[in-house]
């Protein structure tokens, strides 16, 4: 047998592989939570997304590894239409909320797209796969005599009280998100003109106006309570703890049901419910409701029409209860 022969079957591949191919090994050779952080990771950097969105991402693809895992699945391959409708099932008997099985699912999707995108899947596997959509529901808001009960409720003077109240305040006269409320800077306040800066959803950046009332509640708060809190070190952030940390979502959350409760609203009251609150209140007096969206950070103008809803309830009732002509019909039917 020639030794030409020899030498070709002993030859090494020596074909340097394209950069494609060396990433489609290197992301093969990952284990689903790796591949889970890339996809995360490109959401933050790429798309801009918000902290607690991408959190929330996490928690619903870690619900999918824990199904395949339990399944026998390791390889992102696994993710064939069957396994999918399987795990979407998975959901449905956890007894989760319409919403949530939804955002899951979303999340799933995002994932597949960037699994599809670096070659590891194939199979058209979400084609036919759907979750209900939750029904739209109408947000919960206080009435304006609540708000003012909740507001200007004079619960003390420590520095903890001071801070809450001007929290509280600044919440219902800017509409911001809790998130964006805890997270707050002192730099980013213009008390002076009376404005805030604030980064939303998308690292997106707007201004939002702020009244009288609680630019002087901010101002109290930074005379006579913020030092005590923060006992000689600084901090960045505008509403602290007595540790000199940043007031969490969670424990701003406590605080608002706590006085809300003291103020005897009976109606179950949390920071968005003083968002939604900030903004339906500003439809009813006469606000446009481009300038509310600006105001909210909404991307898009159908998320802010929700409050349209919102006020066109409140006009029913009031013609339901108040319309002469019922009020007749009521008396003569008593007759």
């Amino acid at each position: 047998m020639p030794d030409s022969f020899h030498n070709e079957q002993k030859s090494p591949d020596t074909r340097k592989p394209s950069s494609r191919e060396s990433q489609e090994r290197d992301l093969t050779s990952l284990p689903m939570l790796g591949l889970v952080e890339q996809f995360l990771d490109e959401l933050r950097v790429e798309g801009g997304l918000a902290t607690n969105t991408c959190e929330a991402y996490r928690r619903d693809l870690l619900k999918l590894q824990g199904f395949l895992a339990a399944e026998g699945h390791t390889s992102p391959s696994a993710l064939a239409k069957h396994t999918l409708a399987a795990f979407l099932g998975h959901l449905k008997a956890s007894h989760l909320s319409v919403a949530s099985m939804a955002r899951c699912m979303a999340a799933v999707r995002g994932f597949y797209r960037f699994l599809e995108r670096e070659g590891l899947v194939r199979e058209q596997a979400l084609t036919g796969v759907e979750v209900a959509r939750p029904r739209g529901r109408l947000p919960r808001i206080l009435t304006q005599r609540e708000v003012t009960s909740l507001l200007e409720r004079n619960d003390g003077s420590t520095p903890e009280e001071i801070r809450d109240a001007a929290m509280i305040e600044l919440l219902y006269a800017t509409g911001l998100r809790v998130s964006e409320l805890v997270g707050l800077e002192v730099s980013q306040l213009n008390l002076a003109v009376g404005y805030l800066l604030t980064i939303g959803k998308g690292a997106k950046q707007r201004m939002v106006p702020m009244g009288d009332p609680s630019r002087e509640k901010i101002q109290r708060y930074l005379n006579m309570a913020r030092r005590a809190l923060l006992k000689g070190r600084t901090s960045a952030y505008l509403f602290i703890t007595r540790r000199g940390t940043a007031l969490t979502r969670q424990g701003f959350w406590k605080i608002v049901r706590a006085r809300a409760k003291r103020a005897g609203i009976v109606t179950r009251v949390s920071p968005h419910t003083l968002r939604h609150s900030f903004a339906t209140h500003l439809l009813e007096h006469g606000a446009d409701l481009r300038s509310v969206q600006a105001m909210l950070g909404h991307a898009n103008i159908s998320t802010t029409q929700i409050y349209t809803h919102v006020e066109r309830e409140r006009l029913k009732r009031l013609h339901t209860e108040l319309f002469p002509r019922k009020r007749r019909l009521d008396l003569t039917s008593k007759l």
